[in-house]
């Protein structure tokens, strides 16, 4: 069957030539399995792909680039689908899925992984686990490895490793032409830096080298769940404690209402509550004396801070995150002063759903000792991330949802620099794309995508836009 895009018409010798010359597999509209292979997590983007193209290898990604170029088709690609914009998939145009690509070569003597980029942090935490290694992952374990890297990536060992986005030594890149081409700081040194918090922007990445450290298998963490009625003393103490933290603590605070979860009273659930949660990346025994100052915030409903696997950490609010929910995500780096608590605490108050969230990421430590011209990445002094979350199981009224997620953060981010965390941004939104970047790094952003993507093949992102398309 011909297929129709907004290009023109694809057609069945011309699809056949293309399947013909991978080892993975056409998605086409009428197949079978069409629906279930163009869903992606986030459920408020229900989109329809001209072709899906699931890679078996790099070969396929070179395939799937050169065709989508000579049919001038609109390019996504799809690591785990959990992009928050929905630039997992695309209406018309072709999706590049690289999630069978899972393989992992972990080196436990020089303590580096190769990964493909089809991998989740669950199938990656996985390996590495197995020698007691770990890099910077995703605090939700379905969370797909390229696109979280690529955008930063803030975890439980950013403070003590920094970010996903640091720890990258290498990666494979098909660019826009067709070329394979292996960035890391020898080997095309300029695209290796924007990799490192520029987005996917400059072309499909295949592979993932990364620096591990020894971390678990048990660590110390978990969370802390304190009634509404103490949140602010529970935020401004936590505050006044981020400053003297240990590199190895890593917190943050979610405003949320309290789910039906049965280590929670039944009085709590359904009520807003102020939960810290942390993972101490050292000594567990250490780590007790490190988290005690936590548990003194107040007077707690449920403390289930402990010794645990650190897999159990990273899928611990898996749960609560399951596919197909309506998401929504903004956020903001933010000073964490009396008046931009006190906007966080407000706007706690007014959530519109009982999944719709606000989280204070600590950031600090290892993340804020990278030097700030070692990555694309910036806001490396900044004291907070504050990222708010729309959510809903279903898109009843959710358009009011986003409105108000975007006016709590226009909110708050008045007690920072404007500037947002590009993994959690819900638009393609341009111009806060260009207040994320400073002056002298959206430049060196835009002179490696006119160097590696001029054509803007892959727009998909967090576009930075080549000098011709300005």
């Amino acid at each position: 069957m011909s297929i129709d895009t907004a290009k023109g018409i694809l057609g069945d010798a011309t699809i056949a030539e293309l399947e013909a010359a991978l080892r993975g597999t056409v998605v086409r509209p009428d197949d079978a399995d069409y629906d279930r292979a163009r869903a992606v997590w986030n459920g408020s983007h229900d989109k329809h792909p001209a072709l899906i193209v699931r890679c078996a290898g790099t070969a396929d990604v070179i395939r799937a680039v050169e065709f989508a170029r000579s049919q001038d088709l609109l390019v996504a690609v799809r690591g785990g689908s959990h992009s928050i914009a929905g630039f997992s998939t695309c209406d018309d145009g072709i999706v590049i899925d690289l999630s069978c690509m899972k393989g992992a070569v972990v080196d436990p003597v020089r303590r580096r992984v190769v990964a493909q980029a089809g991998m989740t942090w669950g199938d990656l935490d996985h390996e590495t686990q197995a020698f007691g290694l770990a890099v910077t992952g995703g605090l939700v374990s379905t969370t797909g490895i390229s696109g979280f890297t690529l955008g930063g990536g803030v975890g439980w060992l950013l403070r003590r490793h920094g970010l996903a986005s640091d720890n990258l030594t290498a990666a494979e890149v098909v660019t826009a032409d067709g070329r394979v081409v292996r960035a890391d700081a020898r080997e095309h040194p300029e695209l290796f830096w924007a990799l490192r918090g520029g987005g996917g922007n400059f072309g499909v990445v295949t592979s993932l080298e990364y620096q591990l450290h020894p971390v678990g298998p048990q660590i110390l963490g978990g969370l802390i769940v304190y009634p509404l009625e103490q949140a602010r003393q529970v935020v401004t103490g936590w505050r006044d404690l981020i400053g003297g933290m240990p590199d190895e603590l890593t917190t943050l605070v979610n405003l949320m209402t309290a789910p039906p979860l049965p280590f929670l009273p039944e009085e709590v659930h359904g009520t807003r509550v102020a939960v810290v949660l942390g993972m101490y990346a050292g000594d567990p025994a250490a780590g007790d004396a490190a988290v005690a100052p936590l548990r003194a915030l107040g007077t707690p409903v449920a403390d289930l801070m402990g010794p645990m696997p650190y897999t159990g950490m990273q899928s611990m609010i898996d749960p609560l995150w399951a596919a197909g929910a309506q998401n929504y995500f903004t956020s903001a780096f933010v000073e964490p002063s009396d008046a931009a608590l006190d906007a966080v605490l407000r706007r706690h108050l007014t959530t519109p759903t009982p999944n719709s969230e606000l989280h204070l990421h600590q950031l600090g430590g290892a993340f804020a000792r990278m030097p700030a011209d070692a990555t694309a990445f910036s806001q490396r002094d900044a004291g907070v991330l504050c990222n708010v979350i729309a959510r809903s199981p279903d898109a009843t009224d959710f358009d009011s949802h986003i409105a108000w997620a975007r006016s709590t953060r226009e909110e708050i981010a008045r007690h920072g620099r404007g500037a947002m965390y590009v993994n959690f941004t819900g638009d393609a939104a341009e111009d806060k794309v260009r207040a994320s970047y400073p002056d002298a790094v959206h430049r060196r952003l835009v002179s490696v995508k006119d160097t590696y993507d001029p054509a803007n093949v892959f727009r998909l992102n967090q576009n930075i836009r080549p000098s011709q398309a300005s």
